[in-house]
């Protein structure tokens, strides 16, 4: 058991994989925070369009 432990440390195969873990973490809150701001602007932005249209219509 101790050498499973001793060789584990050396190992950097479980380093890399932790970075690319990390990596992926933080793109994927980047992308959920950059969806969110679009999703609200675009709200806004169509139901102003569909005003337009109504005040449009309505003339």
């Amino acid at each position: 058991m101790i050498k499973f432990f001793k060789n584990f440390r050396k190992d950097e195969d479980g380093a890399v994989t932790v970075d690319w873990v990390v990596l992926t973490a933080a793109v994927v809150g980047l992308a959920i925070v950059a969806y969110g701001a679009i999703e609200d602007q675009t709200e806004l932005l169509a139901a102003d369009a569909a005003g337009n249209i109504a005040g449009e219509i309505g003339q």
